[in-house]
């Protein structure tokens, strides 16, 4: 067979890993011959490709980003897109195509799935939202950066008698803030699933310098907002997806801590830190099992799927269960796991 690959919409630690383990498997198991769609779904519109074979993936495992690139573009953004990704497949004789990527990229997946086009999905965010899957590779990299940051940040606000205030990525679930805030100490962490208080976020900090501790880190996901109002500073632009940049939330949020409390207090925003680098090697192998499941399911009748861990075993979902509502934060979990450790 020939099978495309493409990686859609933001960066991830371990999107080299998927992309070496179906390439692999598919030519040195299957006898297929692979083709990288260059950025995304813009290469399935333009008819941009690049070959790929097992000697070209050597030594990407370990490699941050993607050798194919990535964009945000939407196909049914783009007058005629949707048509030109079909005429774009059929000239190149792509018999099946793998779409490695979140919600939008396997959105289009699936319209296209629809259409008639054999396509396996492999789920792909840091954010850790997509609710066909209980974990999908990157986040765990992301937190382990986040909480290195938060140790560090910690270090250094406790010999400046600071409060820092960490923002990471998040913009609908705060997995990642409530994780690495879990893991690094915070003194609070405020997601998206939770709209917070102020005067309750400086309570605690209050409460831990009351303690002696004069080291607090406050963190925060993108999409946090008080229940009073949001901070959030936006652009107002929005991508191909409709989704609006979100970014400030810290910077506010310190300001107002300040403020309150009196306390000298810095904003810290990781951004694109979290997604560049290295994969954790649990993100590796995720990744690998996940590219490996792709291409079987594209040799057995998996056509309209996607690959998803559920109970440590990769299982197949149809596309539609990925692209549905998010996986957010459980009020539960915040309220017993991480509430408790606040201030």
């Amino acid at each position: 067979m020939r099978v495309g690959v493409l990686t859609g919409g933001g960066d991830c630690p371990g999107l080299n890993a998927v992309i070496r383990a179906v390439v692999r498997k598919g030519e040195m198991h299957y006898g297929d011959e692979l083709i990288g769609f260059v950025d995304g779904w813009r290469g399935v519109i333009e008819g941009d490709t690049m070959p790929l074979d097992a000697e070209k993936c050597a030594g990407i495992l370990a490699l941050g980003g993607t050798i194919l690139g990535t964009s945000r573009t939407n196909p049914y953004k783009v007058e005629g897109g949707a048509q030109k990704c079909l005429a774009t497949l059929a000239s190149k004789g792509v018999d099946a195509l793998v779409a490695i990527g979140g919600d939008d990229t396997l959105g289009v997946a699936s319209k296209l799935s629809a259409e008639g086009v054999a396509v396996v999905g492999v789920p792909k965010t840091i954010d850790n939202d997509l609710s066909a899957t209980e974990v999908t590779f990157g986040f765990h990299t992301a937190v382990q950066i986040a909480t290195e940051a938060i140790d560090r940040l910690l270090t250094t606000s406790e010999s400046h008698g600071r409060v820092i205030v960490c923002e990471v990525m998040g913009r609908h679930a705060g997995w990642i803030a409530t994780y690495a805030g879990i893991a690094g100490g915070a003194t609070d962490v405020l997601i998206p699933e939770e709209p917070f208080d102020v005067e309750e976020v400086c309570r605690n900090v209050k409460s831990r310098r009351s303690r002696g501790r004069t080291g607090c880190v406050v963190v925060v996901a993108e999409g946090a907002t008080p229940k009073q109002g949001s901070f959030s500073v936006v652009s107002g632009e929005v991508d191909q997806f409709g989704h609006v940049r979100l970014g400030g939330i810290a910077n506010q949020l310190a300001e107002e801590i300040e403020k309150r409390t009196g306390f000298e207090t810095r904003a810290t925003v990781l951004g694109h830190i979290q997604r560049g680098g290295t994969p954790t090697a649990f993100d590796r192998v995720l990744a690998t099992r996940f590219g490996i499941a792709a291409i079987d399911a594209v040799h057995d009748g998996g056509a309209g799927m996607m690959v998803a861990l559920q109970a440590d075993r990769v299982v197949r979902a149809p596309l539609s269960a990925g692209v549905g509502e998010p996986k957010l934060v459980a009020h539960q979990f915040y309220e017993e796991v991480a509430k408790p450790f606040f201030g």
